[in-house]
């Protein structure tokens, strides 16, 4: 006969994930290394000799390994370390809308309201949405290039000439080239204007500080720097500085599902609705599919998987010259890869499937 000792503590074990969670306090605690040939090829790719004076080449500041909270490899070139904060360029964006779900979360809007609710200056636009944005899907006229065509750029003269000083207002003031919500077109304009809606979310007041209050400093961020305009409105398409470390934080906030430790920080919900295709996105070969401000590994319109070495369930966060947070839930695994790439020799499957020949477990899930 078991006695009753042996077979409560039998159901407590059976009742048990089959694999330790963990949660990173000012450090993170360390997972078994690899080593072999995987990893060296993995180092190989992402760690080459850099040239800084042509600036060619796979040029990797930071690459970081995380698997159930355990920092499993983390590595830094030039002159970056744990505690460099690092410029992510676009996938600020991303993490704009982790912030947007605290407040989604906290009952400040719905995803169907009028984004000129918020934000007055679209009183032009009165049928964009706070999804339609969240999906770059605002309709209004804008041109993405940077490097291509600096001259015809919508976001090189928001970010750096007429609209530097009052980006959101810039935004606003684009003519409609097509009915809001129905077709993608990336934007740095209308993440913007996601940000300058979130003011009127929370309240002129708090929004200076809510970034922090609801998410870095209930996940331990202690280094996020985020630029504002002259206007006050944080530069969500681009201007945000987070150390490699604290960048996983989110990433491992996302991974399991926008719970952080006993607080379900985001919404079930909400996690779901940043990872679900974006229903007017039309899929482009080896390019990832647009969710609700993150990227998706998704097959698409008969179009293979963007990323075709990784888990179909992986999405990202992913950021000019090579920035990107990788989620892959079926994995466990958080990875991020900081960057000074100018030449587009960086490939994201690339450094995932080199990642996963390292890394990757065929553990149960």
């Amino acid at each position: 006969m078991v006695k009753r000792p042996i077979l409560l503590a039998l159901l407590v074990y059976l009742c048990l994930p089959v694999w330790a969670e963990e949660w990173p306090t000012q450090q993170w605690s360390r997972g078994p290394a690899a080593s072999g040939p995987a990893l060296k090829a993995l180092e190989a790719y992402a760690f080459v000799a850099r040239d800084d004076e042509s600036r060619k080449g796979v040029r990797t500041d930071a690459l970081l390994v995380i698997r159930d909270g355990q920092l499993l490899y983390e590595r830094y070139a030039g002159p970056n370390g744990p505690q460099t904060p690092h410029l992510i360029w676009s996938a600020s964006k991303s993490v704009l809308a982790v912030v947007l779900g605290v407040a989604f979360g906290e009952g400040r809007f719905q995803l169907q309201d009028p984004a000129m609710r918020f934000y007055p200056a679209l009183k032009a636009h009165p049928r964009i949405t706070v999804a339609d944005l969240l999906h770059w899907a605002s309709g209004l006229d804008w041109q993405e290039d940077y490097e291509y065509a600096p001259l015809n750029s919508s976001v090189v003269a928001m970010l750096y000439t007429r609209g530097h000083r009052d980006m959101a207002a810039f935004t606003a003031q684009q003519a409609a080239s097509s009915t809001p919500g129905q077709a993608f077109r990336y934007s740095s304009g209308d993440s913007n204007l996601l940000a300058a809606s979130l003011r009127g979310m929370v309240g002129g007041a708090q929004y200076p500080d809510y970034p922090w209050q609801a998410l870095f400093e209930p996940l331990g961020i202690t280094q996020a720097a985020w630029e504002r305009d002259a206007a006050g409105t944080f530069v969500a398409s681009s201007y945000l500085y987070l150390t490699a470390r604290d960048l996983a934080r989110i990433g491992l906030l996302m991974q399991r599902d926008g719970r952080w430790r006993e607080q379900q920080l985001l919404p079930k919900a909400w996690v779901e609705f940043c990872r679900t295709p974006f229903a007017g996105y039309r899929a482009r070969q080896d390019v990832a599919v647009a969710g609700g401000h993150w990227w998706l590994n998704r097959a698409l319109d008969g179009a293979p998987q963007p990323w075709p070495d990784a888990p179909a369930d992986t999405y990202a966060a992913l950021g000019h010259w090579g920035q990107a947070l990788y989620v892959l839930p079926a994995e466990r695994l958080v990875i991020v890869r900081y960057g000074d790439d100018r030449d587009g020799s960086y490939q994201h499957n690339e450094l995932l499937k080199r990642v996963l020949a390292a890394f990757g477990t065929s553990e149960p899930r």
